[in-house]
């Protein structure tokens, strides 16, 4: 599976309005590395954050998985907001 298409795909399960998420991949100096930004809603910041930030751990933790199953670069996830 494709890794923007996974990481958009865990962030519209949580957030309440799935067509303002925007996931895009952005080049990174390093070949080893892939930068990957998350937009959503002003309101549904919190909801991708979570408590103590779980969520965003656990969707990074989750698509840096399933980099090691691919082409094993580390993934870097930035989530902000529009």
């Amino acid at each position: 599976m494709d890794l923007i298409a996974l990481t958009e795909y865990l962030v519209k399960s949580i957030v309440v309005d799935e067509d303002a998420v925007s996931v895009k991949e952005f080049d990174s100096e390093d070949d080893k590395t892939m930068l990957i930004q998350v937009m959503v809603a002003d309101e549904d910041m919190g909801r991708v954050i979570g408590k103590s930030g779980r969520s965003a751990n656990a969707i990074r933790t989750l698509v840096q998985a399933a980099s090691a199953l691919q082409d094993n670069k580390y993934v870097k996830i930035n989530i902000d907001k529009f």
